[in-house]
């Protein structure tokens, strides 16, 4: 392929969108300069490769599709199987697992495919077939409660939120936790580690129908095999969300003990993160979950996303190359360098370091919120995201956290050095940083002090220190 074929590729699409609508074109072309720019440090984000964007820009995406492989309810599909057949094989094939269903559109509707297809296998009610008949978008507040007490009150056991669990694990604000009676396992307060012994009474006492293992901010690993082991003590089925540490499972980074597909009854994930693909979900699972999850559409989705599932392909094709595994462990070690580079600069960092792809810094040693060092590192080119931790005082909203992760900098091929050095950058920014003042004269969570000449400085070091590792280097828009 000609060096220049992705250049000619990008470049031909945006003049074709600037002859319709100019402000869009500049919006995409302002957001790579953007991107090249800054220190993009966000845990769920990365970069997906040419070839996996420019699969989802194509005449996939005028076809509906609703229905499964050769089960369609459109004429006219072939094509879309072919897409959707690669990705599940690609899929089944780096996962090992038996069965894939790559429909969904997002982590949280993958999340929704395997709950639905839980109930469907273990609940017998005429209430279940009538929601089965219905989006679950036409089902109103009440139609939900109604719901849960004829289906016996179903319940759930996830991680709490502040643990570093997911919304989508059953929480109200939620719609799974309109589906499910939640209740939360934590982590210990000396050590911020799961404690499995904490888990087993929690689950002996609640007695769920689910138990969900995942996360979106504990910088661990979960040993799958013992909370399998207590999801079998007491009926339960095993759900593990692995949106997050995906790519370390298709790397072979996390395996034993630690790869949720051999010992989970049911596997949702995204395709983004870690496992650097287009924006959806998967489900995995055994046969006997298999027909339950393929009616994810209509259930619970609507028309699949032929486009996206042509990306996902793409990108699972890309995961099973030998390349993949030197990227999933580079991102590890990238993580553990950079969570080592905080901590001898005096941060103080949730369970004291990481083994995955996140760290986690309580910023409070600081004297900010999550809020404040958030939009201090922003304004000085380093792009994070506010987190809660393990009891926080200032809630979800302003947050006492900041999490970042390694994914996206290690496509871009920043190594060990590189992250002492965002290390320093992140501490400088956070040191000289300081909690402004509200209108009534108090202590603000959100307002803050920050020398805009040392933000310029940092951001123009962030520069600099990409400047060696180019954003899709044979992508030149003019």
């Amino acid at each position: 392929m000609p060096r220049n074929a992705e250049s000619i590729a990008f470049r031909s699409a945006l003049e074709v969108i600037r002859g319709v609508e100019p402000r869009v074109a500049d919006a995409i072309g302002a957001e790579l300069a953007d991107q090249r720019e800054s220190l993009k440090l966000i845990a769920s984000e990365n970069y997906a490769s040419p070839a996996t964007l420019l699969a989802m820009g194509n005449w996939f995406s005028d076809k509906y599709a609703e229905g499964t492989i050769g089960r369609r309810f459109y004429a006219g599909c072939q094509n879309v199987d072919t897409v959707e057949a690669l990705a599940a094989e690609h899929a089944r094939e780096l996962f090992g697992a038996s069965h894939a269903y790559v429909q969904p559109h997002s982590g949280i509707d993958a999340n929704l495919v395997a709950f639905w297809a839980i109930l469907a296998d273990r609940v017998e009610a005429p209430a279940l077939q009538r929601a089965q008949a219905r989006h679950v978008n036409d089902l109103t507040e009440a139609d939900w409660f109604a719901l849960r007490r004829e289906l016996g009150d179903q319940r759930m056991l996830g991680m709490s939120l502040d643990a570093g669990g997911h919304l989508t694990h059953g929480f109200r604000p939620n719609i799974s936790g309109k589906m499910f009676d939640q209740r939360s396992y934590g982590t210990d307060p000396a050590t911020g580690l799961v404690d499995y012994d904490r888990v087993a009474e929690a689950a002996r006492e609640f007695r769920p129908l689910v138990l969900v293992a995942g996360y979106s901010a504990y910088p661990r690993k979960i040993n799958f095999r013992i909370m399998r082991e207590i999801a079998d003590s007491v009926g339960a089925t095993f759900m593990v969300d692995m949106a997050h540490f995906a790519g370390l499972v298709a790397g072979k980074v996390f395996t034993g003990d630690f790869d949720p597909v051999p010992h989970a009854h049911i596997v949702t994930s995204t395709t983004h993160k870690s496992l650097r693909g287009p924006r959806g979900g998967l489900v995995l699972c055994g046969p006997e979950l298999a027909d339950q999850v393929d009616r994810g559409c209509p259930m619970v989705l609507g028309g699949p996303l032929p486009h996206v599932m042509a990306a996902k392909a793409v990108a699972l094709a890309e995961a099973r190359r030998p390349d993949f595994a030197g990227y999933a462990r580079q991102i590890v070690d990238n993580a553990q360098a950079l969570a080592e580079g905080l901590l001898r600069r005096g941060a103080t960092l949730v369970t004291g370091g990481t083994d995955n792809h996140l760290v986690l810094i309580d910023v409070t040693g600081y004297g900010l919120t999550g809020r404040q060092a958030e939009q201090a590192l922003l304004d000085s080119g380093i792009v994070t995201n506010r987190n809660a931790v393990p009891q926080d005082p200032n809630g979800a909203w302003y947050t006492s956290g900041i999490r970042i992760g390694t994914p996206a900098l290690t496509t871009r091929g920043l190594g060990t050095a590189e992250m002492d050095t965002t290390a320093e950058l992140i501490h400088t920014v956070l040191s000289q940083t300081s909690a402004g003042v509200g209108p009534d004269g108090t202590a603000s969570k959100a307002k803050y002090v920050l020398d805009p000449a040392l933000a310029d400085k940092v951001s123009r070091q962030a520069s600099e220190l990409l400047t060696g590792f180019p954003l899709y280097p044979d992508v030149e828009l003019g």
